[in-house]
């Protein structure tokens, strides 16, 4: 009788006290995300490219390309194709060129307002994939006009991206200098009708690691 008097106080403190196995997880909460804007420099900097240098670059060569009269004044809007397939990373940053050549298409499609047409060529397959169910009859026509061929580019973008460190091993601090090239090119004639270049000069003591 005792005993069965001692397990039940036993079984009562542990409900009371929450002793239950889950209750032994150390749920301590971490600290909140922080919203930080991409155009300025955050909590975290180091020598390579960041947010605030992709914004910078971008919006500077888009208002160089819609300065330029080959590009932003014909009569019959050119186009353009804008992608990494010819944008190359030789610098010792990490960073995923779609990050440029993305957001440098977009703006510039928004704020060229149809004075420049851009062909998305990295959606190529998706576009064909779609004409070739049309055309088999196991879709119907869309209600836009058919043609013979997908649109051809007059002009592409390529460009590079090249570096150059430094380091002073008495005070740990690290150099980077980054050099970015943009061009566009005529696809029949194979020139330059624009270039434009973005350089910028970093030294931290921080070793950021960037993915």
């Amino acid at each position: 009788m005792k005993k069965r008097h001692l397990m039940a106080g036993l079984g009562a403190l542990m409900v009371m006290g929450g002793c239950t196995p889950s209750s032994q997880v150390d749920n301590v909460a971490g600290q909140a995300s922080v919203y930080e804007d991409p155009s300025s420099s955050g909590r975290v900097q180091g020598v390579g490219i960041e947010s605030q240098d992709v914004v910078a670059m971008t919006d500077e060569m888009m208002r160089d390309m819609l300065s330029n009269r080959i590009l932003a004044a014909r009569d019959v809007p050119p186009r353009i194709i804008i992608d990494n397939e010819y944008f190359r990373n030789e610098s010792s940053s990490i960073i995923n060129t779609n990050l440029l050549t993305d957001r440098l298409r977009v703006e510039l499609n928004r704020a060229a307002n149809g004075r420049m047409v851009f062909v998305g060529r990295h959606f190529a397959d998706m576009v064909e994939k779609e004409r070739e169910l049309k055309r088999d009859g196991a879709v119907d026509g869309g209600t836009i006009r058919r043609t013979q061929a997908t649109a051809g580019g007059d002009y592409r973008l390529g460009g590079r991206i090249a570096s150059l460190d430094a380091m002073d091993r008495n005070s740990q601090t690290r150099s980077r200098y980054h050099q970015v090239t943009f061009e566009m090119i005529d696809l029949e004639l194979g020139t330059i009708v624009w270039s434009g270049s973005y350089e910028m000069k970093k030294a931290s003591q921080d070793n950021v690691l960037y993915r």
